[in-house]
Formats: C-alpha cells, sequence, structure tokens
C-alpha cells in the first residue's frame, strides 16, 4: 500500500485550470438546475477543492479522478453534452472521487444564499426575531392553489327539537324508551324465563345421600 504522507511532492498537488473547470461540469451536470447562478456552482467547486486540501488522500484521489475523467469518452469531458456527460458520470459513480464530490455538493450547494433565492426560501430567521411577528404563515413562495368553484354551502339544521341530554317525544322517543326498558329489564326476563322453565320440568329427581335419608329415618322399606 503507498502512503501518501511518504512522498512529499504529492502535498503540492494542485488542480490545473482544466481540472477545475471539469470539477465545476460535473457539479451541473449531476445537479442540474437551469435557473441557479453560475457564481453557485463556481463556489461548490471552490468548497470541493477546499475541502480535499485539508487531506492528502482526497486532494490526491480528486486531482487523479479528474484527470482520469477524460479516458471515458473520445472527446473531451468538457466539449460533452449534457446527456452524454451524464453517461459518463453514471459510469464512474461508484469511484471514490465522485463519490467525495456528490456528497461534499448535497451537503453543501442548497446552503447557499443565492440558491435560497432562487428557490424561494426566505432563510434563517433567528437573527431576525423569529418568524413569530414577521410573517410565520406567509407562503408567497409556494404555487398559488387552483380553486375549482365557489364554495359548497351547506344547509343550516337549525336547533335541535329536543334537548340535549332529555328524551325526545313522539313515536321515536317511545321507541326509544321500549328499547330502553327491554334492554334495562333483560336480566329480569332472563330470570323469568328460566322459572317458567324449571316449573314445566318439575321437580328435580332426589340423588345421593338425601334420597336414602327417609329410608333410614323410617327404618327401611316395607
Amino acid at each position: 500500500m503507498t502512503f501518501p504522507a511518504k512522498y512529499p511532492t504529492l502535498n503540492q498537488t494542485n488542480l490545473t485550470p482544466e481540472a477545475r473547470a471539469i470539477l465545476e461540469r460535473i457539479i451541473r451536470v449531476a445537479f442540474p438546475h437551469p435557473n441557479f447562478p453560475d457564481a453557485a456552482y463556481q463556489r461548490m467547486a471552490d468548497r470541493i477543492v477546499a475541502e480535499a486540501d485539508s487531506s492528502t488522500w482526497f486532494r490526491v484521489v480528486l486531482t487523479q479522478g479528474l484527470i482520469a475523467l477524460g479516458a471515458q469518452s473520445e472527446e473531451p469531458f468538457l466539449e460533452l453534452s449534457d446527456e452524454r456527460a451524464l453517461a459518463v458520470l453514471r459510469r464512474v459513480s461508484d469511484l471514490e472521487f465522485f463519490g467525495f464530490i456528490r456528497r461534499t455538493t448535497v451537503l453543501n450547494l442548497y446552503d447557499d444564499p443565492e440558491v435560497w433565492e432562487v428557490l424561494g426560501y426566505e432563510g434563517a430567521s433567528f437573527d431576525k426575531g423569529g418568524y413569530l411577528n414577521r410573517g410565520f404563515d406567509d407562503l408567497d413562495w409556494l404555487p398559488t392553489p387552483r380553486v375549482e368553484g365557489a364554495a359548497e354551502q351547506l344547509p343550516d339544521t337549525g336547533p335541535l327539537p329536543y334537548l340535549v341530554g332529555q328524551p325526545a317525544e313522539g313515536p321515536a322517543a317511545a321507541g326509544t324508551d321500549a328499547a330502553a326498558g327491554s334492554f334495562d329489564s333483560a336480566p329480569d326476563r332472563d330470570a323469568a324465563a328460566g322459572s317458567k322453565a324449571a316449573r314445566a320440568a318439575g321437580p328435580a329427581p332426589e340423588s345421593g345421600t338425601d334420597a336414602q335419608a327417609p329410608q333410614e329415618r323410617g327404618g327401611g322399606t316395607k
């Protein structure tokens, strides 16, 4: 394994102007936003270079990856159309240098104030006193909702014909009371039905010691 720290000259590796242009083109193709200003992409490329400068390994990986990107197609990467450039990036999407570019861009491109302005994001509110007193419900950066027609007018049902918590009058109330009464008397009805069935069955036959008790008291059968 080769350790870059053993080779001090690698610490002086800098991107050439062409490699710098390739880096910016990669960001544009991988994150296409026609309305984003050029300065946002340029600052993003500067941020990636600064991140790579903090690590010798990533500096070497980034430099070598950008140089090798030209070998992925017959034409220079900067001269490819957006569609063909995207196809080249798909082929190198698993390489470490592209992963470094992608994750750094995801974390920083959309944190640019100029990008916020394009997207309609008003930015942080803490340093401005918060949103409570400066339009927390201001949604003018969202599309205007489409209205299909006038709002449907619901009929006014008026007050209830009886007080809440008291039974209503009339046939409906009678039916309700009857149902309530039958529900309340259900245990009594079941007990009465059980007693009626017991009377129809007659007395229960004697069994066990109780059936023999009269014989023992009378001295046996005659």
